[in-house]
């Protein structure tokens, strides 16, 4: 089943039962719970902001669960793990190659509208290098911060 934008909670547990149990994974509620928290937002949430939001409807989930079903969700293809120098990391549910702006101050992460092919010019990688995606982050100070 392919992703799109709106799905409902049957469909995204569809997908992602589909996912896990082709990555040898078993599909679990705590999983499930953290797809739709992911899938639900373009705010690209830490782990802790994951495991609040998850908090609402299952009450006895732990930190380390939510860990552990982000970083399942990232080795199922149905995340990504955001990562930067200082540590941090946040999750994105969008997989599809798209740029990224980061506030330096508060770390918001969001999403820079346009087609990656738009967006930067073409980029020569090296004699028989195959590019298989992109990777841009724009960095600086976000409307609030500024």
């Amino acid at each position: 089943m392919p992703i799109t934008a709106r799905m409902s909670p049957d469909q995204l547990d569809a997908v992602l039962r589909e996912a896990l149990e082709a990555n040898g994974q078993r599909f679990t509620e705590q999983r499930a719970a953290v797809y739709r928290v992911l899938r639900g937002t373009t705010d690209h949430p830490s782990a802790d902001e994951v495991f609040t939001a998850v908090r609402g409807d299952i009450t006895d989930i732990s930190l380390a669960t939510v860990y552990k079903a982000l970083e399942t969700l990232v080795s199922c293809s149905l995340a990504v793990k955001l990562t930067y120098g200082d540590g941090s990391a946040r999750y994105d549910a969008r997989t599809d190659d798209h740029y990224h702006s980061r506030c330096l101050v508060c770390g918001q992460v969001r999403d820079v509208p346009g087609e990656p092919h738009e967006v930067l010019p073409h980029i020569d990688a090296g004699a028989g290098f195959q590019v298989r995606g992109y990777r841009v982050e724009v960095v600086g100070l976000c409307q609030a911060c500024a």
